[in-house]
């Protein structure tokens, strides 16, 4: 756009190059420019209607089997069925619907965040016009509380200060300057001279002109990077897709051969073979494993919530227990983004500050009362409180947290300074502030003047009427023009000795990742011609320092212990410097290495996709990274097969946590644009509790195969009567009806119990599962159909054939007469009895097999009855269903149903203790050595 960098010119040349002037541009011309670049806004991608959505759910392949086959009983006069399959394939449609629908309001919260309203110079006059209708070339006025609406090239300033957490999570103001930058191996958000659509101004005044608008604006970048990164699908949705297509296609080809075996091999009619081809396909398909693993997956996500992880997403909850790396933001995610002084030098010795953030609370140790260098300390104290411009706000309904308005390191002295009982409106009044010199990036400090309304304990000698300056900046910068120093009240000179005695604790602070500000004053002479820097800053007497940092959270230390545990690596990837998160990766025990590698996002940028994958392997920190940095990060791991988890709270962070598997957010400290783009929001800002869900993950995906394995053992005894009537003519013992209240009915509860089971002991000493690892495996499949299932039908038959004989012949003829039975004497009534006792006997089996399942194994670990209490409920609930669809009349009408003999339930409950007892046997042989090594 530019024959050279807009960063790198003169502001004359910034006019020319933008076609502009300091006057700003013409009422005309401001209109031309906007319909030729567009209106500043960002713009939002078409997104897929909730219809389309609803309707790719209900045509899956199971779905159109079931479509299908409930057009088929309905044809053939059975309206009451078909209406049930059709209603089944719409509930799975509607809990699909809502367990993938996200708030996609991202884009929305990224407008909300940009300005209504600028202030902007046209023909010479300030003008207030919508943000929406700024263009290349207007002359941006800015002050202190304004949001910047678009990127701009500084032209004026007067101790401009701006806050681009936004963009780069990092909330430490950034001072702007109206010189050109030619420094090289800066990034664009990096220039001093730059200002952002997105940003605020935290201190100062100035001019800009704007270079760049809308979705080509560094805010609007981002917005569209989170536009590109289109969502995957889960695992689990992935799994669930493949078994849809696996379980739709072997029903319709077990369905094919029973109509073409019925009819060409038994000689069966026609509308005989297609109810036995129907009922194999209904009998095929787990009608209720969709709403079950979604039922089970959201009273998941209620228990984590309780621990204070909010999951967006269903599916999100058991993709927890595959994460393998977490790439993890710094500032506001492992630290709390609150600057908190933690000690001062005074008087000669260094001094320990408690309390963490902005609450100010906390206590000075050693205590001060009596000791020499009490007054010092009430001087540095002083020094702190008035120098500084930020603002303290207490805790209120809307924010029940203390916040800062202004720079979060003026915030933190304001903070010690309350800590040591001194008031700012108490201060105001002792001390009136008559003038201020901002702070510059050259002088690198700042300075207030004050007039001494009042003499206070902690300056001595001051007189009322007299003015004396404040200075506060960089240690060695105020050190050098100090002269004098307070030592015990006295102001003393200052020596050589002393001098070194300084730096040295300045040093010490330095090393452990502390920022070190150092305070200074001077009683200044009756002004003549104002308050000159030169006059102002010199012949300081030095009043110590103030040693801060952004605390890491109580919490984080014990978190990256449990991580390791459990086999999970976490990577730092942070906009701030390399030196102070390697520090912050120290003090949380998260290197493992004494010299990692720092990397910076302008290096990643030089890199090729192999150097990049042989950064991976090693123990690196990513400083200085714009959001594509951390987007490439985030695609490299996935490409080898990790599964990434990102947390992040900031707007920069957004791409990141779209793109990754799973985005984890901040709820308290973190942005709207960052809530909306996360798929887990910590709403108390824990980060300790991404282990308690990840635990949680791990467990589910446990109780998922425990209940998969339940669902799917159901699924022999309700297929092979169909396959048995076909092939060898032998008596239909279970209906269509049957089969969807076994799978929608009595099967769900138990099932859901399963899914409560509380995770092994030792789950987060386990590495993570591969990404490919498979949740219906062989073992489950041949564990569920290979042995649970055949047992269950064997007791079935075994019920079945003792109350219908097998030669009595086919029973499909008795049918059509099953909704108006007779008498006991009446052959369609002992039909009906014995298709009861089968359906029973399923359902009964189904108790035994809900414990059975409780394990895999049952190496290691005794679950203990009673540890699951929502099972027997589980369980109790679906005896009163089966017994309210055997013997409530209506009910029983409706299913072909009739009441069984109470001898019957004698025979009936013998079945579940059957099944657990020869699984029990199962896993006592595959406790020995030989299978135990094999586990």
């Amino acid at each position: 756009m530019f024959s050279a960098p807009i960063y790198s010119l003169r502001v004359p040349e910034v006019c020319s190059a933008l076609e502009t002037s300091l006057e700003g541009l013409a009422p005309s011309e401001a209109v031309a420019r906007r319909g030729l670049y567009g209106s500043n806004q960002l713009i939002e991608a078409q997104r897929e209607h909730a219809w389309r959505s609803l309707i790719s759910h209900g045509t899956h392949p199971m779905a159109l089997l079931l479509w299908a086959a409930g057009a088929i009983t309905w044809a053939a006069g059975d309206v009451v069925l078909g209406v049930i399959i059709w209603s089944v394939v719409l509930v799975n449609a509607a809990f699909s619907l809502w367990r993938e629908h996200r708030a996609g309001q991202a884009m929305a919260t990224l407008r909300r965040l940009l300005p209504s309203y600028a202030r902007v110079v046209r023909a010479s006059v300030e003008e207030r016009i919508p943000s929406s209708d700024v263009v290349v070339g207007d002359v941006l006025v800015l002050a202190e509380g304004d949001h910047i609406p678009a990127d701009a090239r500084v032209i004026e300033e007067y101790g401009l200060r701006v806050n681009n957490a936004t963009l780069t999570g990092e909330a430490v103001p950034a001072r702007k300057i109206a010189d050109a930058s030619l420094r090289e191996g800066l990034s664009e958000i990096e220039r001093p001279n730059l200002v952002f659509a997105g940003t605020s101004v935290v201190s100062g005044t100035g001019r800009a002109i704007v270079y760049v608008t809308g979705m080509l604006s560094q805010f609007g970048r981002i917005a569209r990077l989170t536009q590109e990164v289109h969502e995957e699908p889960s695992q689990l949705q992935r799994e669930l897709s493949r078994m849809a297509r696996w379980i739709s296609t072997l029903a319709m080809a077990l369905g094919v051969l029973v109509f073409m075996v019925g009819t060409l091999e038994v000689h069966l009619e026609i509308a005989e073979a297609f109810f036995l081809a129907i009922g194999t396909v209904v009998a095929m398909v787990p009608e209720g494993l969709p709403a079950t693993v979604t039922l089970a997956l959201a009273m998941a996500v209620q228990r984590v919530a309780q621990r204070g992880v909010l999951v967006k997403k269903l599916a999100v909850i058991e993709m927890l227990g595959h994460v393998s790396v977490i790439c993890t933001d710094k500032s506001g995610t492992l630290t709390q983004n609150q600057m908190t002084v933690r000690h001062v030098w005074v008087g000669g010795r260094s001094i320990s500050v408690s309390g963490v953030g902005y609450d100010p609370r906390g206590e000075f140790s050693p205590a001060p009362e009596g000791a020499p260098w009490e007054n010092d300390l009430r001087a540095l104290l002083i020094a702190a409180s008035l120098c500084n411009n930020a603002r303290l706000t207490p805790p209120s309904s809307d924010h029940p947290q203390w916040s800062c308005l202004g720079d979060q390191t003026e915030a933190a002295l304001r903070v010690a300074a309350r800590k040591g009982n001194l008031i700012e409106p108490e201060l105001n009044g002792l001390y009136p502030r008559i003038h201020e010199l901002p702070f510059d990036a050259r002088r690198k400090r700042m300075s207030t003047i004050h007039k001494v309304v009042r003499i206070d304990p902690g300056f001595p000698g001051s007189k009322p009427g007299q003015n004396v300056a404040f200075v506060k900046g960089g240690p060695r910068e105020v050190l050098n023009l100090c002269t004098h120093i307070l030592q015990h009240g006295e102001v003393q000179p200052l020596g050589d000795a002393l001098r070194e005695e300084i730096l040295t604790a300045n040093d010490a602070y330095a090393r452990n990742a502390l920022r070190v500000l150092a305070l200074a004053r001077k009683v200044l002479s009756a002004p003549s011609g104002g308050y000159a820097v030169e006059g102002v800053e010199s012949g300081l007497t030095f009043l110590g320092l103030a040693a801060m940092m952004d605390p890491s959270r109580p919490e984080v230390a014990d978190a990256i212990r449990i991580f390791k545990q459990a086999g999970i690596r976490m990577v730092m990837i942070t906009g701030d410097y390399g030196l102070t998160a390697e520090s912050l990766a120290r003090r949380i025990g998260m290197l493992s290495t004494p010299n990692p590698l720092i990397v910076t996002g302008a290096e990643i940028e030089q890199m090729d996709s192999v150097a990049l994958q042989d950064l991976l392997d090693k123990d690196v920190i990513y400083a200085r990274m714009a959001p594509e940095h951390k987007l490439r990060l985030v695609a490299a791991f996935q490409a080898r097969g990790e599964v990434v988890a990102v947390t992040g709270d900031g707007v920069n962070d957004a791409p990141a946590l779209r793109k990754a598997d799973i985005g984890v957010a901040m709820g308290i400290s973190g942005s709207d644009v960052a809530k909306e783009s996360a798929d887990i929001i910590l709403m108390d800002d824990n980060f300790g509790a991404i282990a308690a869900a990840i635990e949680e993950g791990r467990g589910v995906y446990a109780n998922l195969r425990k209940f998969v394995t339940y669902i799917f053992t159901s699924n022999v005894p309700e297929l092979l009567p169909f396959i048995l009537a076909a092939l060898l003519n032998i008596p239909l013992a279970l209906g269509v009806k049957q089969i969807l209240a076994i799978d929608l009915g009595t099967d769900i509860l138990p099932a859901l119990a399963l899914g409560m089971e509380k995770p092994e002991p030792d789950i987060m000493r386990q590495p993570p599962r591969k990404r490919s690892q498979p949740l219906v495996d062989r073992a489950l499949i041949s564990r569920a159909f290979l042995w649970l299932g055949p047992i269950e039908a064997l007791l079935c038959y075994a019920a079945f054939f003792m109350v219908y004989p097998w030669g009595d012949g086919s029973i499909l003829r008795f049918l059509p007469s099953l909704s108006n039975l007779g008498s006991a004497s009446d052959p369609a009534w002992r039909y009906a009895l014995a298709v009861t006792t089968f359906y029973a006997a399923v359902v009964m089996a189904q108790v035994g097999n809900a414990f059975a399942c409780r394990t895999e194994r049952n190496r290691g670990r005794f679950l203990g009855w009673l540890s699951n209490p929502w099972l027997f409920l589980g369980i109790a609930a679906e005896v009163v269903i089966l017994w309210v669809f055997i013997y409530s009349p209506s009910v029983a009408r409706l299913f072909g149903h009739v009441a069984l003999p109470g001898l019957y339930w004698l025979g009936l409950g013998l079945i579940p203790l059957i099944l657990y007892g020869l699984d029990w046997l199962r896993k006592w042989v595959l406790r020995f050595p030989i299978f135990a090594r094999r586990g």
